[in-house]
């Protein structure tokens, strides 16, 4: 007999069951995307999130065996469309019971509200990703209507030793005038500016918003003393490396970006070669880690395997558009 299941919002005081869950997707799916119950908690709490409103949860008991959260942007991006992101999934021994549609129509329904209540008559996608190529994840969102829009590549190196993170960042040329150092509580608004130049030519990019950046900024899952800025002599951010922990002994690299004015000039590689002998140096990492668009119009994939970085996997993005 089906269980009797228990639908709900999430709250603070669910963040331990909903992070179980979550986890238990990043292992069968594939996907690698842990996160913890602190990491959770912020997501609740960052001023953005109704969670009355935009999160869904699913219990067999005291188990949460599906859940999810509907989040729309609130600018348009650089085509004038409107976006949400869909996240969520169903634990794996309650799947084929009908939860996983279920739960994305709640979602979808948020998500139109709030499109409408943000972007009234703009045209507008539902967006979901992390399916891995050939997934049972990605066939029952193209079962839905979702398609493939882009990919995603996963890539990842070992820190290596101090002694060759020294050599690697030793060879490089900087501009006259540039120097290589680890942000600190100051650099918010710079590279705040920063990254809203960099992104600015990048498929499905939208203007940060403040307020969300400066959330983002302060989480307890970021590692700013690993992280890189490259600065002029006034101080201003010309490329940026910014990087999280979520998995022990693992960095992951959120946002790497150069300003439009300073490519060409080597920053990308020297933000990235800078992290990565800060991460040697603490000694408390094994694995760098990031995702690149694999049609990045800068070239990042070369990039990064010129330093050292081999695919892990590949997931994909899917939108269902709505007008």
């Amino acid at each position: 007999m089906a269980p009797a299941y228990r639908w709900s919002t999430i709250g603070t005081d669910d963040v331990d069951a909903w992070a179980q869950l979550t986890n238990h997707l990043a292992e069968v799916d594939g996907t690698e995307e842990f996160f913890s119950a602190q990491d959770l908690t912020e997501e609740l709490t960052d001023g953005y999130t109704d969670p009355a409103r935009d999160t869904v949860a699913v219990w067999d008991g005291e188990t949460m065996v599906a859940a999810g959260r509907s989040w729309v942007k609130l600018t348009l991006d650089r085509e004038g469309q409107a976006g949400s992101n869909l996240s969520g999934g169903v634990h794996a021994e309650h799947r084929g019971r009908g939860l996983g549609t279920a739960l994305m129509e709640k979602l979808e329904t948020r998500a139109a509200e709030r499109l409408e209540q943000l972007h009234p008559g703009a045209p507008s996608y539902f967006g979901v990703g992390g399916a891995l190529a050939g997934s049972v994840t990605e066939a029952f969102h193209a079962s839905r209507g979702y398609a493939v829009v882009r990919w995603f590549n996963l890539m990842g190196r070992p820190t290596g030793t101090v002694a060759e993170a020294d050599r690697a960042l030793a060879a490089v040329s900087l501009p006259e005038g540039v120097t290589l150092r680890a942000p600190s509580a100051e650099d918010e608004e710079r590279t705040f500016t920063a990254h809203r130049l960099a992104f600015a030519d990048h498929w499905g990019s939208a203007p940060p918003e403040r307020g969300l950046w400066a959330a983002g900024w302060g989480q307890s899952s970021n590692r700013h003393q690993a992280s890189s800025l490259a600065v002029d002599a006034e101080g201003t951010v010309l490329a940026y490396c910014l990087c999280g922990q979520w998995v022990d002994r693992e960095l992951y690299v959120n946002l790497l970006g150069t300003v439009p004015a300073g490519r060409g000039r080597g920053l990308g590689s020297a933000v990235l070669l800078h992290t990565i002998r800060a991460a040697a140096r603490s000694g408390e990492y094994d694995v760098i880690e990031l995702d690149v668009d694999s049609e990045s119009p800068t070239g990042a994939t070369r990039l990064y395997e010129r330093l050292g970085f081999t695919g892990r996997h590949t997931q994909s993005a899917m939108r269902l558009r709505r007008g």
